[in-house]
């Protein structure tokens, strides 16, 4: 069973930057940590990559704060999560959720079986968000998130996420 670590939207915007929180900060290390443990050809990453016109986006207008423009240093990933990434492939994408992500993985479990790990940033927004589709995508693999390796927008809204996932059958280690 070949093990994937997906790393979710290790950003500075996310981090310390237009949305950036203690607790992000907190968990780059865990992160950086993780992504040692595993292979770089079984990592994928995430950026949130929005465009100019973020603030006339569904999105912007439901979370007025432009963030990860494509091409900014807030979209750029953390150094040290940068670093770690280096032969990992990322992916781009334009919403919270990527279905992109989602058939590259899904390929890959057609070829070989998929055991996948998810961490970054916001466990709440985007973190859920992957977990689900991937879960949607493939039911029968087994899908995790560290919650050590994960912050969400506020501490309340992390464990609301966290269980939402245990409650859709994703495991969640390193939590409570």
């Amino acid at each position: 069973m070949r093990k994937i670590l997906i790393v979710v939207d290790m950003q500075k915007d996310f981090i310390d930057g237009a949305l950036g929180t203690q607790e992000a900060q907190a968990i780059v290390g865990n992160v950086v940590k993780k992504i040692g443990r595993y292979d770089s050809k079984d990592v994928y990453a995430t950026r949130d990559t929005h465009q100019e016109d973020y603030m006339d986006t569904l999105e912007g207008k439901h979370l007025p704060t432009a963030h990860c423009i494509e091409g900014t240093e807030g979209w750029e990933l953390d150094a040290g999560v940068a670093q770690a990434l280096e032969d990992a492939v990322i992916v781009n994408k334009p919403a919270f959720g990527s279905l992109v992500l989602a058939d590259l993985l899904q390929e890959e479990n057609d070829r070989e079986a998929l055991e996948i790990e998810l961490v970054g940033l916001c466990t709440d927004i985007c973190v859920v968000s992957n977990a689900l589709l991937l879960k949607a995508a493939m039911p029968e693999v087994e899908i995790s998130v560290d919650a050590s390796c994960c912050a969400g927008v506020t501490p309340e809204s992390h464990e609301a996420a966290l269980t939402t996932m245990r409650m859709c059958q994703i495991q969640v280690t390193n939590w409570k």
